[in-house]
């Protein structure tokens, strides 16, 4: 892919995503691509055998893949989550929150407006998927 972006030290996943129906219909597919609207809780008892979730947003203003992410994560997948489709830069720091670790845009992002957008705001305000540590609990501690 030429526009893949990760953020992860693995080797990127090379097995084509199989739909969620395809993946819990056979024993041997290790990536599997959740469609908005689709329940990534179906795959909760299968997250040791996969490799890779790709998660498509068919439109930058569907936010249900957010959830998918989170819901994914809040269960323990350590694999990688990718999002693809109408994924927008701007997007990107809050996708990063919710435990997207790879990103497939239809369009190209440009590498110095990620950046800004990645670092934009250096702390946080809630607890989410990732490691960032809430700015209250770094005051109150």
């Amino acid at each position: 892919m030429d526009n893949l972006l990760r953020f992860r030290d693995d080797e990127a996943h090379e097995e084509p995503a199989v739909s969620i129906d395809a993946f819990l219909g056979q024993s041997n597919a290790t990536a599997v691509r959740i469609e908005a609207g689709e329940d990534p809780r179906l795959l909760i008892p299968h997250l040791d055998r996969l490799a890779l979730v790709e998660i498509d947003f068919p439109r930058f203003r569907d936010g249900r893949g957010y959830s998918s992410a989170r819901i994914l994560r809040e269960a323990g997948y350590k694999g990688e989550i990718r999002a693809s489709g109408d994924v927008l830069v701007d997007q990107m720091l809050f996708m990063r929150r919710c435990g997207f670790d790879s990103f497939a845009p239809d369009a190209p992002i440009d590498p110095v407006a990620l950046e800004g957008a990645l670092g934009r705001f250096p702390y946080v305000y809630q607890h989410a998927a990732d490691d960032a540590v809430p700015v209250w609990k770094l005051r109150h501690g």
